[in-house]
């Protein structure tokens, strides 16, 4: 059987966070062992508890963002994800520079939600799909001149078993993963290459492996 996965939820709106809450222990494979308002609780949470994963909102006393280089100064394992209504790329930049292994908003479903954590407590990172893209177009970067370089190692590792032609579910069962968790690493490799369905991606896939050659 698969050991639980472990949260924190901190979020200075009350209702919100009891739905969260209430949404992924109705789930199989979750646990809350902590929550809180503040960044004071959660570094205490952190501290004190050291979930699997810690959900933590931007705007709340004493800012989330500057909880997560605080909290990573104490427990640099600490898996941080944002859960957040904000789509600024500023604050996406700054969470992803501090430390955060997730970036997601607030309007996401309870299922995909479930999937993003079981994600990233395996080693994934995310970042909302239209938010990548966004940062993309902005990065004056090499993963504007490349877009495989904006590709995480677990994404190249989809697109890699995509491009050989095999299903979503098959690529799952490859690499011991839900069938939803892949589909989410498609819409992020589809965001990042600008690709709308996996022939373009295929074909990106194998035009840089030539490039490559070169």
């Amino acid at each position: 059987m698969t050991a639980e996965i472990s949260l924190a939820v901190i979020d200075d709106h009350p209702l919100f966070r009891e739905g969260v809450i209430r949404s992924l222990t109705e789930m199989d494979g979750f646990s809350i062992v902590g929550e809180g308002s503040s960044k004071e609780d959660a570094l205490r949470i952190a501290a004190e508890h050291r979930p699997d994963i810690l959900l933590l909102d931007i705007s709340m006393p004493g800012g989330g963002l500057d909880a997560i280089s605080l909290i990573l100064g104490q427990i640099p394992d600490q898996k941080i994800v944002m859960l957040t209504v904000s789509e600024a790329s500023d604050d996406v930049m700054a969470a992803l520079k501090s430390g955060a292994k997730g970036y997601v908003l607030k309007g996401v479903g309870s299922r995909m939600l479930a999937d993003i954590i079981r994600s990233i407590a395996a080693g994934d990172s995310y970042v909302a799909p239209t938010l990548s893209a966004r940062l993309i177009s902005e990065n004056g970067s090499a993963a504007q001149v490349n877009p495989f370089n904006a590709l995480t190692d677990r994404e190249r590792e989809v697109l890699e078993l995509a491009s050989a032609g095999l299903s979503n579910k098959h690529i799952g069962l490859k690499l011991d993963l839900h069938e939803k968790t892949i589909k989410h690493h498609m819409t992020q490799i589809f965001a990042k290459l600008e690709v709308s369905n996996r022939t373009e991606a295929a074909m990106a896939f194998r035009d840089e492996i030539e490039r490559r050659r070169q």
